[in-house]
Parts: C-alpha cells; structure tokens; sequence
C-alpha cells in the first residue's frame, strides 16, 4: 500500500500527470480496488435523488467523479444460453462483475444450462493473499454480495434449511440439491460465507447463519465463531476494535433503509372518476396527494453504510503490506424500488453517497486506490411532469402505473411514476447503467463496456 503526504489537490492530479507521461496510459501496479454498487442505481435513480438531495441545480459526490462511462448489462436465457436476454437480475449481473461470466438469471457463479462454477474475485483475490471485504445493506447472503464468493444454481439458497424444495415465495419453489454437500456441492450461500476465506462481510441476515449446517449439529454462526471470525451484531460492536476475520449481521434480513414516505406510504393510482368508466375520455383524474419523506424509526441504531465502510477498511489495512478488494453495495435502491417506494430508495442512494465519501478520503491518503461507482442494473421508477402535455384538452389523461409525488426541499413536488407491470412488486429494466471512477481510472476504462468488463477492469489492477 502507498500512503502519501501530499496535497489533496497534489494527489487528486497525479494519476492524470502519469496518464500524460505515459502516453494518455496509466502505468501498471497492482492496488486497491473498491467497487461500489448501487443495486438498481440506473440513471433516473440518481436523477430523483439529486433532485431531493441537492436540489435540480446540484451535484451529488457520485456527480464530481472526474470519469463516466456507460455499461452495457448482459444476460443470457437458461434453456438456451446462445440466446440473449435484456433485463438481468442481481444474481447474474453481479455473477458478470465478480467473475467475467455472462449467465442466467437467478444464477451464482454457476454458468446457464451446464451449471459448473465460475472462478471468481475473491477465489482469485486469494491466490494472491489480496485482502477481501463485503459491506451490503442486505443480507450478506443476498445476490449481489453472493456473488462474489459463493457458487449454487440459485439464489434463493442462502442457508442450510432453504436448499431443497424451498418456498422462495408466492408457490415460487426452488432447489439447490446439485449444491448440497451430501452431492459434492459447496452448501448453502451462507456456509460458503465462512469457507470463502473472506476477511470482512458486514450487513444483514442474521437469520441465514442461525440454521444448522449441513450435516452438523451446530449452527453456521457457530462454525462461523470456530472458522475465526469474530461475530457481530449491533453499532456498538462495530465500533470496538476487532482483528482477525469480522462478521456482522445487524439486522435478521435486509437492514432498515433511512427514510420512508409520510406515514409509510408508497406511489398509489390515480383516482378517475365516475365517468371515466364508460370512456377514458369523459370526467376527471385526481393525483395522489403529494407526501414528504420522513425518518424510518426501524432505522434507529442501525450502523450506516458509511459506518460500516470505514471499518471495513480499518480492518483490511491492519497489514499495510497487503492490497484489498472491497464491495460496498447499497442495496434496497432496488428493494424500495420494488415497493414503489421513493424516499426510501432516495435515502439509499444517500448512503451511497456517503459511503463514496469514505472512499474517497482514503483514496486521498493511498493513491494506489481504484474506486468504481455502478450498478448491477436498472429498475423500475422514472420522473414524470406534474402537469401533461395534454392538459388543455381537458380530458383524464394519467399515468397507467402508480405515482408518488414528494415534496422536495426546493418547496416543488416531484411526480415519479412505476408502471413495469400491475402486480405488487415492480419489476427491473433493460437500461444500460452508469460507471464512474476516481482519477485513478482515467485512460483505463472506456466510454462504454459491457458488464463483465469490469471484472477485467477490477482484476487487472489487483493482479498487475
């Protein structure tokens, strides 16, 4: 690891003065590297949360990176896996980030249709004694983090008891019996946690260590304790001084997010009225009514994503001598998304923000340091005009899906509409999502790639 005493200005330059010298590229070393995604973070997530955060005229931390590049998300169909996909999951878009493969959804570092593991980061990162971190706002078994260290055909199998003929949910059964140990697999998701080798995972999901293991009378968190982590479950731990491997899991599942729509509501249907019933074009809509956003109280005494960032990082450069790969996701961007809810995906790409900051201070003191900035893929939520294009031909024209207009701090109200489907539960999109950089990655990434580029783009720089 590199640290330096020079100017923050100084440091900030530097990547690009070598970039000059060397002929518009950076010079090989191997560094750090910190991959920070957004799960669900596509271009209209960041635009409603710069609206809310810092206002139309603003610019998120996210905003001043010096590099943006587009990236082109990838996905192939199970029963055939020549024939592409548009819309990916987390599974097998952060399976394309973590190992350079392009799989099925639903998928963990296994490939489609044959099923065989797939080499990923942190398998890699070992053979190299590169140090290893996982800090989510999910559950450390869920699809993104999976994915960096785990191997099983689906990822609903995060513990020992959701292996065969589980109920992932709505009569939506799955089975990992090719991945049970009694058949030669690796185990449950969360078993595969304490064999990866891992050196710090912090999040939620608590509930997938407390099972049982495979063919053992103990618990995964017991076997986790014998492995040499030092296990964790509240703010206070995370602030003690620890050493060694760190588990935390601070909430049974997804952790809290920060905010929640006024007295917890979501985007709801516009109101049509009585006449509306017999021709779309006679009598009149009403608009939900427009909702601040307001502290989640189960968020209290949650440890933040930027909180859990910088331990991480406390804890990987114990040993200066060794580089690091760190993830950091914020993950219910996509989970409120899902819900229909704004201000609570507004306040996770808050803490994505915030977590960025961290980052970027250390980055500041070990220019050795690539951070990346992206998403897994896009989600369902775009921002909408208060008023049509049509609204002087007074008929009842509205939005088809649900809206939820919130009241900003600039003192307007921001109308974002959710229309994937008319189910409960909003579904993902085929948009291309963003990636952006610290200096470091200036003349190393293109204007725009495909998904599992960024795994070369991550191993080239641990490994050179």
């Amino acid at each position: 690891m590199v640290n330096s005493s020079l100017s923050v200005s100084v440091r900030a330059l530097l990547p690009l003065l070598l970039a000059f010298l060397g002929g518009f590229s950076i010079p090989a070393m191997a560094g750090n590297v910190i991959l920070i995604i957004g799960d669900g973070m596509d271009d209209n997530q960041i635009t409603i949360a710069r609206n809310y955060l810092v206002g139309s005229r603003g610019k998120l931390l996210v905003d001043r990176l010096p590099l943006r590049s587009a990236v082109q998300v990838v996905t192939v169909d199970e029963e055939n896996p020549q024939r592409p996909l548009y819309v990916a999951d987390s599974a097998n878009s952060a399976t394309s980030m973590a190992t350079g493969a392009i799989t099925s959804p639903g998928r963990i570092g296994t490939t489609a249709g044959s099923d065989k593991d797939i080499v990923n980061l942190v398998e890699l990162a070992k053979q190299h004694s590169i140090k290893i971190g996982l800090v989510t706002t999910a559950s450390i078994t869920d699809a993104t983090p999976a994915s960096f260290y785990a191997h099983v055909n689906d990822r609903g199998c995060e513990n020992p008891s959701a292996m065969v003929d589980f109920e992932k949910y709505a009569g939506v059964i799955v089975d990992c019996s090719p991945d049970l140990k009694a058949n030669g697999g690796l185990g449950s998701i969360s078993e595969q946690l304490i064999n990866s080798g891992v050196d710090v995972a912090l999040g939620g999901g608590m509930k997938h260590f407390t099972p049982d293991a495979e063919g053992s009378k103990s618990s995964v968190l017991t076997l986790a304790t014998q492995a040499g982590y030092t296990v964790i479950g509240n703010a206070d731990q995370l602030a003690g001084d620890h050493g060694g491997k760190l588990l935390g899991l601070f909430s049974p599942s997804t952790m809290p997010v920060r905010w929640h729509g006024e007295d917890g509501r979501s985007a709801e249907k516009p109101e049509t009225s009585f006449m509306n019933m017999f021709h779309p074009m006679l009598g009149s809509v009403t608009y939900p009514e427009p909702m601040n956003c307001e502290d989640n109280p189960d968020y209290a005494g949650m440890p933040s994503l930027a909180s859990m960032s910088k331990v991480a990082l406390t804890e990987l450069t114990a040993d200066t001598n060794t580089s690091f790969f760190l993830m950091i996701e914020s993950a219910s961007i996509d989970k409120q998304a899902h819900e229909r809810k704004a201000c609570g995906s507004i306040g996770e790409l808050q803490q994505l923000d915030e977590a960025l900051a961290v980052a970027l201070e250390f980055s500041d003191a070990n220019i050795d340091t690539l951070i990346l900035v992206t998403a897994d893929h896009g989600h369902a939520a775009q921002i909408l005009s208060e008023r049509t294009i049509y609204e002087a031909l007074g008929v009842p024209i509205h939005s088809p899906g649900l809206v939820a207009r919130i009241k900003t701090p600039e003192g307007a109200v921001m109308t974002v509409n959710y229309a994937t489907n008319n189910f409960v539960s909003e579904e993902h999109t085929g948009i291309s999502v963003p990636l952006l950089s610290n200096s470091v990655g200036v003349g190393k990434i293109p204007a725009m790639i495909t998904q599992p580029e960024i795994f070369t783009i991550v191993k080239d720089y641990l490994l050179d």
